[in-house]
């Protein structure tokens, strides 16, 4: 009895050897989860730039589109992942979407509307900035007459003062080179300086 197992034994393992050189396992990249926002469920994502059957190098950045305020009227500029170059006087712009990057600090602009997650801008300065969404970043190199931030975790610097802020929301950070003029705070953990 004890013989004929042994050849059993050599049987299974010389055909798993044989099986494994046969099997291909592609394992996937690390996958990275954040702390949800409260309200919100995390979601996973994956890095597939790297580890084995991955595909080709993430796409590179493509040059800036422009956008042209000459007639002093509005401008939209909406994408996702995309970067702009807003030049000339703009009554009124708005930007909204996710990921966007956006230069405007060769353009005049009076009222500048952020709406989306992840949104960054740098402006000359404005009359006006209202933002609305998550995670996103305004740059003034001058003052910024009135702001306005709804949403979380946005930081607004302006160079030379801010007369007006309002704040609704959680960890935003309004920092002004200037003065700072009246402040209504809503939320927790927001800076006003």
């Amino acid at each position: 009895m004890r013989l004929r197992r042994v050849p059993a034994v050599f049987g299974v393992a010389a055909l798993t050897v044989t099986l494994a050189g046969c099997i291909s396992i592609t394992l996937p990249g690390p996958v990275a989860t954040g702390v949800p926002s409260v309200g919100e469920t995390a979601r996973p994502t994956t890095d597939s730039s790297t580890g084995p059957g991955s595909p080709a190098s993430p796409a590179t950045p493509t040059a800036a589109e422009t956008r042209d305020c000459s007639d002093g009227g509005s401008q939209n500029v909406s994408g996702t992942a995309q970067t702009f170059r807003v030049t000339g006087t703009c009554i009124e712009l708005v930007v909204s979407g996710s990921r966007l990057t956006v230069d405007a600090s060769g353009a005049t602009i009076g009222t500048l509307r952020v709406a989306g997650d992840g949104i960054r801008a740098d402006i000359a300065g404005a009359d006006e900035v209202v933002v609305q969404g998550d995670d996103g970043t305004v740059r003034s190199a001058a003052a910024i007459g009135r702001l306005e931030i709804s949403g979380d975790r946005t930081v607004t610097e302006a160079a030379s003062g801010i007369p007006a802020v309002r704040v609704r929301g959680d960890d935003n950070v309004v920092r002004s080179g200037g003065r700072v003029g009246s402040a209504v705070v809503e939320g927790s953990g927001n800076t006003v300086s």
